[in-house]
């Protein structure tokens, strides 16, 4: 099997041929049972220390991916494995001494956060549900926690309402590392942040990754934002990832798909213009997903075997670059960025 990313690494997550689906009643009586394909046969090596980005379009399923991830979500089918043990199947108990070390960070630092709770409360719970030390010592850790997020000490007695959007998204930072976790994920943490806040998040994810030999994996819609922080990209259509590329070769990106998503990310100097192709038509429904090719309907480049010989993940350029197409050559060689 083909994994969707870097072989032969120190892998800290991996998953294999993972599959998620949702059922859709239709007809009269709900007689008619159709199902929406969100995860679609993804299989992914994440390396320890690195950050893998996963970027693609809204309701591409890279969001449920990464609930499946801490099986906060159910997968129909495939494996999940942490640190090399099978955690697919672990009851809740068993799971949960896994669970303190794979946190994550929620898109929307205000619905995350329990608006009755103070910020030093909702910091203080999982220490107090996973039994770390006594009430003086999480006290004390959390004073640090808010010092390494860069909030002040004051802070702690007041509710996420008193914040600001990039402030509630450093205690949601600061409660995911409070258990000293060893994989972290990401989902869309700058997307609800004004640009200038985005960048200080991003350096802080940064710095604590470095501080604490963290991995990420970062989920976002964006494809700029997720070649800023990631060493990895993994670009997901339709439930499945369609490329894999180092983040160094953001601009020799190989499928048409993410050509595309390349093109729209705007050029910060007003006297450039990007020559951008609109993709056609509108993303297939998930509950019937096209046959051959899944892009092939919004592909400029498709001839007639897209529409029915699916084209595997395998090597295109570099050994550490992969994508699903059957025409790669045709996308230009280079996309300045």
């Amino acid at each position: 099997m083909l994994f969707s990313g870097v072989k032969n690494m120190t892998s800290i997550l991996e998953i294999e041929n993972l599959f998620k689906t949702y059922p859709v009643s239709g007809g009269f009586f709900g007689g008619s049972k159709l199902k929406v394909h969100a995860v679609n046969g993804v299989s992914l090596q994440v390396a320890k220390g690195e950050t893998l980005g996963i970027v693609g379009e809204s309701g591409c399923g890279k969001t449920t991916l990464g609930l499946l991830f801490l099986r906060l979500l159910e997968p129909d089918s495939g494996k999940i494995l942490f640190e090399g043990k099978d955690v697919t199947h672990l009851s809740q108990r068993s799971l949960r001494p896994v669970r303190s070390r794979m946190q994550m960070v929620f898109q929307d630092p205000y619905a995350s956060l329990n608006p009755r709770m103070r910020a030093g409360e909702i910091i203080e719970e999982p220490l107090i549900i996973h039994k770390r030390g006594s009430a003086k010592q999480r006290q004390n850790e959390v004073m640090e926690l808010l010092d390494l997020v860069g909030l002040k000490e004051s802070d702690v007695d007041k509710y996420p309402h008193e914040f600001s959007g990039g402030q509630r998204q450093r205690i949601g930072i600061a409660r995911a590392i409070a258990l000293k976790p060893d994989l972290i994920i990401a989902d869309e943490p700058v997307s609800a942040l004004d640009v200038s806040i985005q960048g200080e998040i991003i350096n802080l994810l940064k710095s604590l990754q470095q501080k604490f030999n963290l991995t990420y994996i970062f989920i976002s819609h964006d494809l700029k934002v997720v070649s800023q922080i990631s060493d990895r990209i993994a670009v997901m259509y339709l439930g499945k990832i369609v490329e894999t590329f180092p983040a160094t070769e953001l601009n020799h990106v190989k499928h048409p798909y993410t050509q595309a998503l390349l093109s729209a990310v705007p050029i910060p100097d007003p006297t450039l213009q990007r020559k951008r192709k609109p993709l056609e038509g509108d993303v297939p429904s998930q509950v019937k997903i096209p046959s051959g090719c899944s892009f092939h309907p919004r592909c400029p480049y498709r001839e007639e075997i897209c529409y029915t010989v699916e084209p595997p993940l395998e090597q295109k350029g570099s050994p550490d670059h992969i994508a699903s197409c059957h025409f790669t050559n045709k996308v230009p060689k280079e996309i300045p960025i």
